[in-house]
């Protein structure tokens, strides 16, 4: 058996002699009792006297070794994810092109499909195949992201621009510039306020109606409202791309300035209010 008989990824694992592999797992083992790893040991904290990452100035030390921890962890998520590819496509390099019978390519022309990705469906909602339920998730997906993009706005622009002038409400006494900014907000409005909100949330919703998912014509998230457009349909498929693109990721920063503000305080999230954080033990 030559080195270049054994294949890469995956497919080496039945080519190498039981022998070989005896070879490996004794080795592993013997890395893993000859050192010290009790508690409180230098092996405890990864320090097996193998001094590669070291430097005499403290500061240069610490970036190598901070270096070493986040490689780590990201190549703890690569090779999970190559043995995943490796494993759906029988090639190490996860060659897409050879998982023929995905059930995720009827839905590798729509929009939102973008490298370097791809059509990306990791809780498999889609292995089913069924365009209805695609169709309908692409319509709460882009009303999401458009929801989320207006929030992501709403939180950046007063801090930036500042407040409208005038009051909210003139029965209650306030002022727009004596709402705070991010989720403190939440209680200074007054409930009448946020029925309002909620009714013209719900009149957009029933208004918009469901053809455009259910109906086979109809075009999900197309409520006739026509900015994203072209004459040009690689323009405007561009475009439209574009709208889930920054949806998706109006989506997750909303989140984080939700999470951040509520640790925080701050809509901003300024880390030195966070007194109380566990982490500072560690700083």
């Amino acid at each position: 058996l030559k080195f270049a008989d054994i294949p890469n990824g995956l497919a080496a694992i039945s080519k190498v002699p039981s022998a070989g592999w005896a070879q490996i797992l004794a080795y592993m083992s013997f890395c893993e009792i000859s050192g010290d790893q009790s508690k409180g040991s230098l092996g405890a904290a990864g320090d097996f006297g193998f001094k590669v990452l070291t430097s005499s100035d403290p500061a240069t030390k610490t970036k190598k070794l901070n270096s070493e921890l986040a490689n780590g962890r990201l190549a703890m998520m690569a090779i999970i994810g190559m043995f995943f590819q490796d494993g759906l496509t029988g090639s190490a390099y996860g060659d897409w092109a050879l998982f023929t019978d995905s059930p995720l390519r009827a839905f590798e022309s729509e929009l939102g499909v973008q490298d370097p990705v791809g059509f990306w469906d990791p809780l498999s909602l889609t292995a089913d195949g069924d365009v209805a339920s695609f169709r309908r998730r692409r319509a709460v997906e882009l009303k999401h992201g458009r929801i989320s993009m207006l929030a992501t706005m709403g939180y950046i622009t007063p801090e930036v621009t500042g407040k409208f002038p005038g009051y909210l409400s003139q029965s209650a006494g306030l002022k727009f510039a004596d709402v705070p900014n991010g989720l403190s907000a939440i209680s200074k409005v007054p409930a009448i306020g946020w029925a309002q909100v909620v009714a013209y949330a719900g009149f957009c919703e029933i208004s918009a109606g469901t053809d455009d998912f259910k109906s086979p014509s109809g075009v999900p998230g197309d409520y006739g409202f026509k900015v994203l457009t072209s004459s040009i349909a690689e323009e405007k498929t561009k475009k439209l791309s574009a709208e889930i693109a920054n949806g998706r990721l109006a989506m997750m920063a909303i989140i984080g300035m939700f999470f951040q503000d509520g640790l925080t305080g701050s809509a901003w999230g300024d880390w030195s209010l966070y007194t109380s954080s566990p982490l500072r033990v560690q700083e």
